[in-house]
């Protein structure tokens, strides 16, 4: 299995470039997220959402029980059982720390925090960023009972074997697994091109009066595999492939999230975006809709998009004003079938 993935996290910076100071927790909060897609804070007291990345954040937990304390939501702690922590064979020796990854580790926790509190938390830690450990850590989650959804937010650039290797690592039915599409705009890549998985484009998310409004962000990842075959509930006909994305959450490191780090040189508080967010963001709503033992890979929201909110502008790149680069009316690359209007569509 060829290459190294890149995850899929962008922090806000200032105008100099480093990254956008805040003494305490700025960007959106989790009751901005719960009110923006129209989800309950309660639920989700029985499923599990594991969370794949790669290397080792040793802060991870203690970290999560700031950011969850600040907002009011409940423990998640191993003393508890809310939280584990594991290897990508399920063992305890955890893989050689990283800052940026933690970093991204810190994102996904906290967001399956923000959408589902009650959600129960499993990080899975990649011995490294190679396509092939992060693939054997999902087969780990997958493998790991109460596990009914699995987030990804990094990729590569596509390879002619990769559909071999989302038959080895990426095909569990009952599962919701979903994928971050990427952050440099119109493009796809492995594995939020697979079949078997629910590709997560992104939006900008600002507030309009008492909610908000959504676009497509520039960065979002989107576009036409070269290799992997369109699933039969997919019906767009610019491209006879698989398309990505299918849906969408916040992205925009502008209108982004605020998340707790401090396996950093960076201020613990940080104002994050990404692909990356809106990943573990549509794992944890399938979490919340608790029914992902009869979801077909990504086929769920295909049949229920009155429950969705359709993205109507923005664009990602240059496409010849394709939809697989600009958002309109119905399905678009960029933001897919369009983001969550409650639990409905999942």
């Amino acid at each position: 299995m060829p290459g190294t993935a890149r995850c899929h996290s962008w922090i806000r910076v200032d105008a100099s470039g480093r990254p956008y100071a805040t003494t305490g927790p700025s960007g959106y909060h989790p009751s901005d997220l719960q009110s923006a897609y129209g989800l309950s804070a309660t639920g989700g007291s029985s499923q599990t959402v594991a969370i794949v990345d790669a290397y080792d954040d040793p802060n991870a937990e203690t970290d999560l029980a700031v950011y969850r304390s600040t907002f009011g939501l409940p423990a998640c702690t191993t003393a508890n059982g809310c939280f584990r922590k594991i290897n990508q064979t399920g063992g305890t020796a955890y893989p050689r720390g990283s800052g940026s990854w933690a970093e991204e580790i810190s994102l996904d926790l906290d967001m399956v925090s923000a959408i589902c509190p009650g959600c129960h938390i499993l990080l899975v830690e990649a011995t490294s960023a190679s396509l092939a450990n992060l693939g054997t850590a999902v087969n780990t989650a997958a493998k790991t009972a109460g596990v009914v959804a699995i987030s990804n937010s990094y990729g590569g650039t596509e390879y002619s074997s990769e559909t071999n290797d989302e038959n080895t690592y990426y095909n569990h039915p009952g599962i919701a697994i979903t994928v971050s599409s990427g952050d440099n705009g119109y493009g796809v890549e492995f594995p939020a091109a697979s079949q078997y998985v629910t590709a997560v484009g992104g939006t900008s998310l600002k507030r309009s009066g008492t909610g908000f409004v959504e676009t497509a962000w520039s960065g979002a990842g989107s576009g036409c595999s070269k290799y992997i075959k369109k699933p039969s509930w997919q019906g767009d006909t610019g491209c006879a492939q698989r398309t990505v994305a299918d849906v969408s959450a916040i992205a925009d490191p502008n209108t982004g999230v605020a998340v707790y780090d401090t396996y950093h040189v960076h201020p613990s508080w940080l104002i994050f975006g990404g692909t990356s967010v809106a990943s573990p963001i549509i794992a944890s709503v399938y979490a919340l809709a608790g029914n992902a033992s009869s979801v077909t890979y990504g086929s769920y929201p295909y049949s229920h998009t009155s429950s969705l909110t359709d993205v109507l502008s923005g664009s990602n790149g240059s496409c010849g004003s394709s939809y697989l680069c600009t958002a309109g009316a119905g399905y678009d690359g960029p933001t897919g079938l369009g983001t969550p209007k409650g639990t409905g569509a999942f």
